[in-house]
This record gives C-alpha cells, sequence and structure tokens, in this order.
C-alpha cells in the first residue's frame, strides 16, 4: 500500500466542516496528520467540548498500544482518562451505563479480534436499550473504538475485521474510516450521535495514512457515502483501507480502457443503499471489495439489495474481492488479502461479461 496515494486521496475525497455542522467551508487551518493522531485530535476536542466525556480501555491513560490516547490523561486528568481491567465485557458493560446515565462513554477495545468477549454486551444490552424502555431510556452516548484489519505481520488474533457481525444487529451504527480526515470528522460524529456506535480505525493506515486535517472541529455526516471517483463501466464499492488498494486497481483498470466509479461507504450500518443504487444503475456492474471472508461477509448484504433493486439493469454478476474463508494467516497473509492484482483480474472479466 502506497502511502503517496493515500495522500493523494485527500484533497478530493472529503468536504470540510466546522464547529459541529456539516458544511464545505475550506479556510480552516490544515495541519499535515497520520491518521492515528487525526483521531488523538478528536478525543481532544471530545474531551474539551464535552465535560461529560470520558475515554477507558485497556492502556489508554499512557497512550494505548497504537499511541490514539497519547496527552489525553494529561490534560483531562485520571478521573476522565483511565485503564480497565483486560476484560473487554466490563469495558463495554460500563460504558453502557456511564452512557445511560447522559455521559459521553468512549471506550477502547485494544485490538477488534478481542471484541468477541463484549458482543452480548453490544448485541443484547447496547443496541436495545433503548428498544426495551420504550425510549425512556438509552445509551446513545456510547462509541467503541476499536482497531480492525491486516497490519502486515499481525497473525490469527491481530489481524481480523469483524464488521459484518455487528451489521447483523438492529440498533448500533458502524463507521469506517478510510483516512485521517475522514477519521477526524466521522469520530465527532459518532461520539455525538444519540445512538450507540462501533468505531472500527484501520490499524494499517494508523500511521501510513497522512493528509491534510483541518485542525478546528468539524464533523462529517453518518449514513451518507461518497462517490470518490467517477466512472461509467463498474462499480466500486468498499470501506477503510481497502480503499486504497481499491483505487490503485482503478488507476490500472483506466490505462486499459474500463472506467471505474469508486464508492466509500464509510457508514455500513444504516449504509447508503441510495448512492449505490444510482452508480450501479449508471454502469450496469458491481464490485465489492474487503478483507473479512467472503462468507457472509458485509459484501453479501451489499450484493443482495443491489440485486434487488437493480436486477433489470446489471450487466453482470456481482463480484466479490474479499478474503478467504480461514482463521486470518501469518506467514501466508499476502495470499488471503484481496490486493491489486486480484480485484483488477475481477474488473475485468467483470466488464468482459
Amino acid at each position: 500500500m502506497s502511502s503517496n496515494c493515500v495522500k493523494r486521496f485527500g484533497g478530493r475525497w472529503v468536504s470540510l466542516v466546522s464547529h459541529r455542522g456539516f458544511s464545505t467551508s475550506s479556510e480552516q487551518g490544515l495541519k499535515s496528520l497520520n491518521l492515528f493522531s487525526a483521531i488523538n485530535q478528536a478525543l481532544h476536542i471530545a474531551l474539551d467540548t464535552d465535560p461529560r466525556a470520558y475515554v477507558f480501555g485497556e492502556d489508554v491513560s499512557f497512550g494505548g498500544v497504537f499511541r490514539c490516547t497519547t496527552g489525553l490523561a494529561d490534560r483531562f486528568g485520571k478521573s476522565r482518562v483511565f485503564n480497565t481491567p483486560l476484560c473487554e465485557q466490563g469495558i463495554v458493560g460500563f460504558g453502557i451505563g456511564l452512557a445511560a446515565m447522559g455521559n459521553r462513554a468512549i471506550a477502547e477495545i485494544q485490538f477488534a479480534d478481542y471484541i468477541y468477549p463484549a458482543f452480548d454486551q453490544i448485541v443484547n444490552e447496547a443496541a436495545k436499550f433503548r428498544y426495551r424502555s420504550g425510549n425512556q431510556f438509552n445509551c446513545g452516548g456510547l462509541t467503541i473504538r476499536a482497531p480492525y484489519g491486516a497490519v502486515g505481520h499481525g497473525g490469527h488474533y491481530h489481524s481480523q475485521s469483524p464488521e459484518a457481525f455487528f451489521c447483523h444487529v438492529p440498533g448500533i451504527k458502524v463507521v469506517i474510516p478510510r483516512s485521517p480526515r475522514q477519521a477526524k470528522g466521522l469520530l465527532l460524529s459518532c461520539i455525538r450521535d444519540p445512538n450507540p456506535v462501533v468505531f472500527f480505525e484501520p490499524k494499517w493506515l494508523y500511521r501510513l495514512a497522512v493528509e491534510e486535517v483541518p485542525e478546528d472541529e468539524y464533523m462529517l455526516p453518518l449514513s451518507e457515502a461518497e462517490v470518490v471517483r467517477q466512472g461509467s463501466d463498474i462499480t466500486l464499492v468498499g470501506w477503510g483501507a481497502q480503499l486504497a488498494i481499491m483505487e490503485q486497481a482503478c488507476l490500472d483498470a483506466e490505462k486499459e480502457g474500463i472506467s471505474c466509479e469508486l464508492i466509500d461507504l464509510k457508514t455500513l450500518i444504516p449504509w447508503d443503499k441510495e448512492t449505490v443504487e444510482a452508480s450501479v444503475k449508471k454502469t450496469g456492474r458491481l464490485l465489492i471489495s474487503h478483507e473479512a471472508p467472503v462468507t457472509g461477509g458485509f459484501g453479501a448484504e451489499i450484493s443482495a439489495s443491489i440485486v434487488e433493486r437493480c436486477f433489470s439493469r446489471l450487466e453482470a454478476p456481482v463480484a466479490r474481492v474479499c478474503g478467504l474463508d480461514t482463521p486470518f494467516p501469518l506467514v501466508f497473509e499476502p495470499f488471503y488479502m484481496p490486493n491489486k492484482n486480484k480485484i483488477l483480474d475481477a474488473i475485468k472479466s467483470t466488464t468482459e461479461y
């Protein structure tokens, strides 16, 4: 993955917004940040602007394993930024209670691979809290951050992409950014959204992705996909770190005369069906790519929905280029990953169908 490729995305992928509203102003001061620094900046703003906001998780008080919480405890105190026991179920359960009392609970799960012990708390408590009380009570102030996806050397237990598990759960939102500027704006929107949110951060990009990020406070809308590259022959849909890989495949396809439209979904639940539908009705073809295993991945839901909505306009079967149906490997990671060449081959076969 090329850092230059990620940087190049920054200027045209994001509309700038400021002061808790959504706008297109581009007059803010910009600073070159990598993704973990953008996350850190968003957390600083969230704590600074809301005295009811708290950040907690394993090792967060001294910056966390990826340094996303560096400096927070020193600035805001250990009563608002604090470590927890190594108990994901307890972290999320505590967050639910904190949010239910009207606070902004920002919980960190150190790796998305370890979110599974908290599955019951997320699925049966956080997602249903509002509904079981007839909206008398809610834990909408809960945001769960978790680094997800491949990192080049993570192996079985530090590389998984579990987003599809949570996309099957009404009552929560699932958001995944692709770049530093997106990460800051989307995270602030998640923290201030009146619903519990699971926010997956592509750890491959924590230091690799660098772009100009507004220093001021801004938010980006949830459930609004973005067409980051216009095209006419085939629609490509992805999220997170996979967007950079897909962009490279689009550039190579363009050299062979294939015009690709690339869409960043950003919010997986609830996802922006209308934007994807409009694109597929124009191109007649759809390719979805994600790191998670192909079977039961969220790409299957996108495929099913688009076939229902666009069946008569499709000129080829929907293609999926995803991870393999195996536990995430260590030495065989290059074979597992949905890389540029796999995507390019699928673009060609779909357009030639």
